[in-house]
């Protein structure tokens, strides 16, 4: 779904507003938000929608400034449309309205290259700083999670898979992370030095382990995580 809002005129300073794409699948949410960032001088929710598929066919036919993006969507990870986005030349800048403070999707969003994140809750005015901080090039992050950025992007072992996925055993962790980074089979026993066969019952541990029950399904848990580089194997 993609929802067209009638164009705005500019705000009395003459200034050309602030154009928003909502992307979340509440129509309630969506119609709160619009509101209030309406309700401000200079800010022009131009579309919505509601699925990762709608997204680049909304950011082309409205050219928003902002993205403003929830993480949970019906058909995938508003993730997944941010590193889409970002293979877009000049890109609009994203910012995470999301109900989630969990670090791994902190991580993993920024990684993906949002520019800003906030937990659903914030208030009015400070969604709207973070649109119009995000529009003009900054990055901005809520109260609840800003303080534990630093040590996110510092501490290299929250990017590991063990730390992110405390349910497999450290080789497990391991084979997921190569997984993730696009190598099949061969070459995951050549680069951890063991038998095919001894990589095979890994990855079937980690499909039980993380209820997926194909490859691509584990690389896309680990990539929501931040973990591989894009690409992929069809190998079981």
């Amino acid at each position: 779904m993609d929802e067209e809002q009638p164009v705005e005129p500019a705000d009395p300073a003459g200034d050309p507003p602030v154009r928003v794409l909502i992307v979340d699948d509440h129509p309630l949410f969506r119609e709160g938000l619009k509101a209030a960032l309406e309700s401000a001088e200079g800010v022009l929710v131009v579309a919505e929608a509601e699925r990762v598929a709608d997204v680049p066919g909304a950011v082309a036919r409205h050219h928003p400034d902002v993205v403003i993006m929830d993480l949970s969507l019906p058909d995938g990870s508003g993730l997944e449309a941010v590193r889409q986005l970002a293979t877009r030349e000049a890109p609009p800048p994203v910012l995470m309205l999301t109900m989630s403070d969990d670090d791994g999707n902190l991580l993993a969003a920024l990684q993906a290259g949002a520019r800003g994140y906030l937990v659903k809750g914030a208030g009015r005015e400070e969604v709207l700083h973070a649109v119009r901080t995000v529009a003009t090039g900054g990055a901005v992050f809520g109260g609840e999670v800003a303080g534990r950025i630093t040590a996110l992007l510092a501490g290299a072992k929250m990017r590991e898979a063990g730390q992110l996925f405390p349910e497999l055993t450290a080789r497990e962790a391991e084979v997921l992370g190569l997984v993730a980074r696009g190598l099949d089979n061969r070459r995951i026993a050549r680069e951890l030095v063991v038998a095919e066969k001894t990589v095979r019952n890994h990855i079937t541990h980690i499909f039980e382990k993380l209820h997926v029950a194909t490859r691509a399904e584990a690389v896309a848990r680990a990539r929501d995580m931040g973990l591989g580089d894009g690409q992929t194997s069809p190998e079981r």
